[in-house]
């Protein structure tokens, strides 16, 4: 379904307003100022036996510290981004050789794989009757498998044709559908690419928002945009819109950045979209973000910060909740 952009963040040539764009705070609710978003990329079946915990070890596995986070925080609201049947067993290229050899490497998936349906959500019932019983918790699609051929194995989307994304769009709904788990109207792209053929397969499903742009390094002020992992050119501190029409939630937080980042853009009436991912490690691979017992206590330390500078003009969103609002604060109608 095609939206028409009727005000507000309509983008052409990048991320450019309309002159009747609507003030930013028109997408926060009544009463509140500014928007906390907290996301965990990569949730999947794999538990620490298979090599990695990707939350298939539940409470007792980096989950557990989503739990005590909740637990300190009642009010935090979190969307897991899920793939609905993970393959690499790497991020990182394993079959060397191959990615020596031009032409072959485009080819070849470089990395080690699942056997395909070995992660597949719906094969793995009390991982997903876990994931449901978490308060506070919505779950977006990331991919279906995750996995590309070539050198950037983990950008599943990054060179798949309009066919190609429909179809993965497709089969992870199905997917998800038969694990019995209702998702958010949106997508997390694997390793944030969101080509232009994937976007609007994306609004053609149906879907009303995605979350491509991760930039943790340019500086906070109102103008600014993002030009780092992803789709560059959208608002680094605001819900974006592409222009396919959908909403685009960023990312601007990570376990590297300095909790000053956060207060400016609090400050500043924006969405602090703080991004974890939840493996650790998986062999030379380590992920500065990753959800574990030192990130944890340092979102609970910036999580109370918050609580006690901004109080209750602090709306503590979901990818999903953020989007909606921000499509009717838009009057994102059908073209």
């Amino acid at each position: 379904m095609r939206w028409r952009r009727c005000s507000a963040w309509a983008h052409s040539n990048g991320a450019r307003r309309t002159a009747e764009m609507l003030p930013p705070s028109a997408w926060l609710p009544e009463g509140k100022s500014c928007a906390v978003c907290f996301s965990i990329d990569d949730v999947h079946p794999a538990r620490a036996e298979d090599g990695f915990d990707a939350g298939g070890d539940l409470g007792g596995g980096a989950l557990g510290h989503l739990l005590w986070l909740r637990a300190r925080h009642p009010q935090l609201r979190t969307t897991l981004t899920v793939t609905p049947d993970w393959l690499p067993r790497s991020p990182l290229a394993t079959r060397r050789l191959a990615a020596l050899i031009p032409g072959l490497a485009e080819r070849t998936y470089l990395s080690q794989r699942w056997p395909e349906g070995r992660m597949r959500l719906d094969r793995h019932p009390e991982f997903v009757a876990f994931l449901k019983s978490i308060p506070g918790v919505e779950i977006v699609p990331h991919g279906l498998h995750h996995m590309q051929r070539g050198l950037r194995g983990p950008l599943e989307f990054e060179n798949a044709d309009y066919g190609t994304c429909r179809a993965a769009l497709a089969r992870g709904a199905e997917i998800m559908a038969a694990a019995g788990i209702e998702t958010a109207p949106g997508h997390a792209p694997p390793g944030w690419a969101a080509p232009e053929p994937f976007r609007r397969a994306v609004r053609d499903a149906g879907l009303i928002f995605f979350a491509s742009a991760r930039d943790v390094v340019t500086p906070v002020w109102r103008e600014a945009l993002t030009a780092m992992s992803g789709m560059q050119g959208q608002p680094l501190i605001y819900p974006g819109i592409s222009p396919e029409g959908l909403i685009h939630i960023p990312a601007n937080f990570q376990a590297t950045s300095d909790s000053d980042r956060a207060v400016a853009i609090l400050e500043l009436g924006g969405l602090l979209s703080v991004k974890a991912h939840i493996v650790k490690s998986i062999g030379a691979y380590v992920a500065l973000d990753a959800l574990d017992r030192l990130y944890a206590n340092y979102l609970d330390s910036l999580f109370a910060q918050i609580e006690t500078r901004f109080g209750d003009r602090v709306w503590w969103a979901s990818m999903g909740e953020i989007a909606t609002r921000m499509r009717a604060a838009t009057a994102l109608e059908p073209a």
